[in-house]
């Protein structure tokens, strides 16, 4: 099926797993695709990716990848360098903050990759390599993001399937049908009608600092990550023993929420602009390729922008081929395009100041 091919990179180990599973074979004059899936897309796409593993576009180039991390890794050690030689007076107490949350940022795209498998050929280099990003530089659980960030992928913007919009109606109501279902029930857990406003105030900046603080913790014990839990806390030792040799109690505990915050507020924007804004609703069962399609839009590539957002202003490729390494977006992108144009498939592709004004 085109999600498994999607989402796994040596496929000859995984299938001894799937071997324990199987229950029969379909008989020979049963259909193999379901009525509710797009039979002539289902085809062209998986033509399309066929062309792409024959262009070599699944190939990580390493070196991209890892200046990436260098300039992560240089940017960390800028942001304690800048308070050590300078003093802890507010300008450099407020520069250190912002290079500090450029590097988390940036760790955050890279882990993203890691998390795909779209660095290293070999699995058990990613994973090794994304628990060093995740669980040190960033200081969350990378199987906790694994195991929320695969059911987004599988089902985008789907409720109660993509944990992503599970903010759905308790804080936030989504998509139009959602809107329109909850004004017929009558049911209201917030001011809705304020909700563009109260958005500023909320998500972007209390993501990181609140919820995912707890959620990442909870998810690694209940589900016994032991060898996460362990990494995690060398980011917070590493963190207070640095920090706190130059700052007091009170000026360290502003310093790590205020870059949680800013931290938090960079990745909700790039993160909602590709998804948010698009179809949302129960699950209709359609196939791999009209699924992510429906609940995904791009952004208008730049230098700044492939920066700025790690690549994910290319969401559609990256949802189409979730394990291409980013720096091979672009080249398929004229690809898919064709392959929307030939089934009238709405391509959507926006400034990137219009998809921050369409999620609110």
């Amino acid at each position: 099926q085109d999600a498994f091919v999607a989402f796994h990179v040596d496929k000859v180990l995984v299938s001894k797993y799937l071997k324990s599973l199987q229950i029969g074979e379909l008989a020979p004059d049963q259909p193999s695709i379901e009525p509710t899936k797009n039979k002539m897309l289902v085809k062209d796409f998986r033509e399309l990716r066929a062309t792409v593993e024959k262009m070599g576009l699944l190939k990580p180039n390493q070196l991209f990848f890892f200046l990436h991390l260098a300039h992560i890794l240089l940017l960390d050690t800028a942001a304690w360098l800048i308070l050590f030689y300078f003093g802890t007076s507010l300008m450099p107490f407020v520069i250190s903050l912002v290079v500090l949350t450029i590097s988390q940022v940036q760790a955050s795209w890279l882990q993203h990759d890691l998390g795909h498998l779209s660095v290293f050929r070999k699995t058990k280099w990613n994973h090794l390599l994304h628990k060093f990003v995740m669980c040190h530089l960033i200081g969350a659980s990378a199987k906790w993001w694994t195991l929320l960030h695969s059911q987004h992928h599988a089902k985008p913007n789907c409720f109660q399937k993509d944990p992503d919009i599970d903010m759905h109606p308790f804080l936030f109501t989504l998509g139009k049908k959602f809107s329109v279902e909850l004004g017929i029930k009558k049911k209201k857990y917030m001011p809705y009608n304020h909700q563009h406003k109260y958005f500023f105030i909320t998500l972007p900046p209390l993501l990181f600092p609140t919820y995912f603080h707890y959620h990442t913790f909870y998810i690694a014990y209940t589900k016994r990550y032991w060898a996460d839990l362990a990494w995690m806390l060398t980011f917070y030792i590493r963190f207070f023993f640095t920090y706190g040799s130059l700052l007091e109690i009170k000026s360290l505990l502003a310093y790590y929420f205020i870059f949680r915050m800013l931290e938090s507020s960079w990745f909700v924007w790039v993160s909602q602009m590709n998804h948010i804004p698009m179809d949302i609703y129960y699950d209709n069962n359609l196939d791999w390729v009209s699924t992510q399609l429906q609940a995904t839009c791009n952004v208008e590539q730049s230098l700044f922008n492939d920066w700025f957002t790690g690549h994910l202003n290319f969401q559609i490729e990256h949802h189409l081929f979730p394990t291409m390494p980013r720096h091979n977006y672009w080249k398929v992108a004229p690809l898919v395009k064709s392959l929307c144009a030939k089934h009238g498939i709405e391509y959507q592709c926006k400034p990137l100041l219009t998809a921050f004004a369409d999620i609110v």
